[in-house]
C-alpha cells in the first residue's frame, strides 16, 4: 500500500482526478476526511466527508486520533483519521488523500516515504473560472480561495511531483504513472 497526498489549491479539480483513479485504476481508495464544515448540497455523510461539529472535532484532536488536521479558509477544520490508513492497509489498498497544503506538510513530516503530488491549474484564470463555475461558494469565499491558492502555487516545490490538471484523462495516468515508478 502507498499512502498518496494530492494537494493543491482549491478549484484545481482534485476531487474530479480522485473520481477518475478510483474509476479507472484498480486498488485505489478515497480516505474520508472530516470536517466541520456544512455539506453541500449532495455531498453524503461517511461517503463525501465525515461531518462533524467542532466540539467533537476538537475531541478527535485531543484525543490523537488525526494524521494530519488543520483549519482551512479561516473557519473550518479538516482533518484525516487514523482510521483511514487502518483500512487501506487492512485491504491492501493504495490510500489517496485529497487535501490541503497544511495536512500535506503534517504527513510529509510524519510519513516520509507518503508520495506527495501537488496539482497545478492550466492558469490562474481557469482556477478562478472553475471555482465560479462551480457556484458553490459567495464572492467573500472565491476571493479568500483565490488568495490562498497564490500562496499554495508558489509551495509547489514542497512536493515529491507536480502535474497540471489540464486534460483530465492524462493528468490521472501520470498520477498512476508516478505511483508504478515510486514503488518500483
Amino acid at each position: 500500500m502507498s499512502l498518496i497526498v494530492l494537494a493543491g489549491p482549491a478549484g484545481v479539480g482534485k476531487g474530479t482526478l480522485v473520481r477518475w483513479l478510483l474509476a479507472n485504476a484498480e486498488g485505489y481508495s478515497l480516505s474520508v476526511s472530516a470536517t466541520t464544515r456544512s455539506a453541500r448540497p449532495n455531498e453524503v455523510d461517511g461517503v463525501h466527508y465525515h461531518f462533524v461539529d467542532k466540539a467533537k472535532f476538537e475531541k478527535l484532536i485531543a484525543d490523537d486520533q488525526f494524521l494530519e488536521w488543520a483549519t482551512v479558509h479561516g473557519d473550518n477544520y479538516y482533518g484525516t483519521l487514523l482510521d483511514e490508513l487502518t483500512r487501506a492497509d487492512a485491504e491492501g489498498l493504495h490510500l489517496l488523500l485529497e487535501i490541503d497544503l497544511q495536512g500535506a506538510r503534517q504527513v510529509m513530516k510524519s510519513k516520509p516515504t507518503a508520495i506527495t503530488i501537488f496539482v497545478q491549474p492550466p492558469s490562474f484564470e481557469v482556477l478562478e473560472s472553475r471555482l465560479r463555475d462551480r457556484a458553490t461558494e459567495t464572492e467573500s469565499q472565491i476571493q479568500t480561495r483565490l488568495s490562498n491558492a497564490r500562496a499554495e502555487i508558489e509551495s509547489a516545490e514542497e512536493f515529491d511531483y507536480e502535474v497540471i490538471n489540464d486534460d483530465l484523462a492524462q493528468t490521472g495516468k501520470d498520477i498512476l504513472k508516478i505511483v508504478s515508478e515510486s514503488e518500483g
